[in-house]
């Protein structure tokens, strides 16, 4: 089995690099009422948003690979989200990272995790973005913009690489 997470909501800042952020206080409030299977195996970004959204739950394995796209000149108080937006719907912007080498990172992470996790639940927290690429390469969502919209802080799904499928678990916190 295969949870998938997007961060609870972070607490953030203009001068401190997204990668950065820690959970805001709501943030930890929401990551303590999510519910995950039992025993489960946790995974996550090394980014402090997304590995503090697990920490209620156990130790949790940092992976980088699991982290949010890498980008450059997204501006702070400019068309950040419609430049996310079209990214994910398959445009390309200058200075970010190859969709395709974010699922190749992801592809990695969620088959060595999966190894590790040794038949428990292997939960994943990590980006709305590389997410949404990552599941459009491996499940064919059919409109990535939407889905990425749809995103909650935080969000669950549980995904099924083999029958290519993604439901959502847990949508009412944010």
């Amino acid at each position: 089995m295969l949870i998938l997470l997007r961060h609870a909501m972070p607490a953030y800042e203009e001068f401190v690099p997204p990668n950065e952020w820690p959970l805001s206080e709501a943030g930890h409030a929401a990551a303590r009422a999510l519910e995950l299977p039992p025993n489960p195996y946790l995974a996550a970004s090394d980014e402090p948003k997304a590995w503090q959204t697990l920490e209620p739950f156990g130790p949790v394995v940092r992976d980088a690979r699991f982290g949010e796209v890498r980008r450059e000149n997204e501006p702070w108080d400019g068309p950040y989200h419609e430049l996310r937006r079209a990214y994910v719907d398959g445009s390309d912007h200058v200075g970010w990272e190859a969709r395709a080498a974010v699922v190749a990172r992801f592809d990695e992470a969620v088959a060595e995790h999966s190894v590790l996790a040794s038949g428990r639940p292997l939960v994943v927290a990590s980006h709305g973005m590389a997410m949404t690429v990552w599941l459009t390469a491996r499940t064919g969502l059919p409109s990535p913009g939407a889905f990425w919209e749809s995103l909650r802080f935080p969000d669950v799904l549980a995904v099924g690489l083999a029958a290519r499928t993604v439901v959502p678990l847990r949508r009412d916190l944010e």
